[in-house]
């Protein structure tokens, strides 16, 4: 696989990195975080082909696929972005997507892609701890006519969203439901995350939905995917970030009368730093190529290992940063510490790290012993 960038994802990776320079530094983050306004360069997003860019011309994206994700998600990543690019334009339209739901498709798809119409994906509950097949909510009906009642936590952009695509049981089957936003016996409460962006937890009582097509599981779980690869993708720019940041701070602070980054010891442990996040970068590498070449066991076991190591790797390099820049790093005011907490929620989040750590062990186990067999 060529990981070497053509025209078109330079100029996407280009249109990222202006925007983060000149529209979305710390301190615009910090006062629009401050004032609960985490939606308003949404039409820009839809503008510049982010939204779409990873998505078939047919559905109105632009043709792109991982790599475009990748590259938007690392850039997005270096300035802590508060939209719910993640959420809405990645996990709730490639779950979509996967359905294979040819009417949902052409009915949402194009609306997804422009900006116009948001969807969330409701997937986790209390008890499911990151496991997709873990469901309790249960739907009733027939055809049509679907009644879904449960709880979902942790809906990534639940609070702009014009419909939701819930998991529930159907028949004996984890199916997806479309339930509209505002539809009777559906209650929404925001949920303030630790790193600043928001979730959702949705009541459904009896609610009105409409099934969609396809297995639903399946769909989940390459919804899922996409959105670590996404996720990871972050990691990797706030990684990138959180070490430039903590250079120009050793650069530019002083003690016994010289710069800290003129110490030794120093100088080493922001090698360190730039070490684990290039490893990070090269299980990004392998988990992109993953998408493009492996089977669905492989590349599932590709996922949890990709999520398990750079989810470590981002809160290590980012919490070393706060180190470095001792005690001021704990301050609101200073960026690094929201780096970090961006890696903390990012670890929870699809589940933590010992479920991915533990779904690699069985792989492995498994592929032992039936090598040994």
């Amino acid at each position: 696989m060529d990981f070497a960038l053509n025209d078109e994802q330079q100029m996407l990776s280009d249109s990222v990195a202006r925007f983060v320079q000149n529209d979305y530094d710390f301190e615009t983050r910090a006062r629009r975080l401050a004032a609960g306004d985490g939606n308003s360069q949404w039409q820009l997003f839809a503008d510049n082909g982010w939204l779409g860019a990873a998505f078939e011309e047919e559905v109105g994206g632009f043709g792109g696929g991982v790599i475009e994700t990748a590259i938007i998600g690392q850039g997005l990543g270096r300035a802590l972005v508060l939209e719910p690019w993640l959420g809405s334009a990645v996990l709730a339209a490639q779950t979509l997507r996967a359905t294979g739901d040819g009417e949902a498709i052409a009915e949402w798809m194009p609306s997804l892609c422009d900006g116009s119409r948001r969807l969330a994906l409701a997937w986790s509950e209390p008890q499911s701890r990151g496991v997709a097949d873990i469901v309790a909510a249960e739907a009733v009906g027939a055809g049509t006519e679907w009644r879904v009642s449960g709880e979902k936590t942790l809906v990534l952009g639940a609070a702009d969203a014009d419909a939701y695509l819930v998991s529930a049981r159907a028949e004996g089957a984890i199916a997806l439901f479309l339930v509209e936003t505002g539809a009777d016996g559906l209650s929404v409460v925001s949920t303030p995350l630790h790193d600043g962006s928001a979730a959702g937890a949705l009541h459904l009582d009896g609610v009105t939905a409409r099934r969609l097509a396809g297995d639903g599981l399946e769909a989940l779980r390459e919804g899922l995917s996409h959105g670590v690869l996404a996720l990871c993708a972050e990691l990797i720019g706030a990684m990138e970030q959180s070490i430039e940041i903590t250079a120009e701070y050793l650069r530019t602070r002083k003690q016994f009368g010289m710069a800290i980054g003129s110490f030794q010891a120093l100088q080493h442990r922001i090698a360190d730093m730039t070490a684990e996040m290039e490893l990070a970068r090269s299980m990004l590498f392998a988990l992109l190529s993953s998408f493009e070449n492996d089977d669905a066991p492989a590349r599932a076991r590709t996922v949890h290992g990709a999520k398990a190591l750079i989810t470590a790797a981002a809160r290590n390099v980012c919490g070393q940063g706060i180190q470095l820049h001792g005690g001021m790093g704990m301050t609101e005011e200073c960026a690094i510490g929201h780096y970090f907490k961006r890696a903390v929620v990012a670890d929870l989040l699809f589940g933590g790290r010992t479920l991915h750590e533990t779904a690699c062990a069985d792989a492995l186990r498994a592929e032992l012993s039936g090598a040994m067999a």
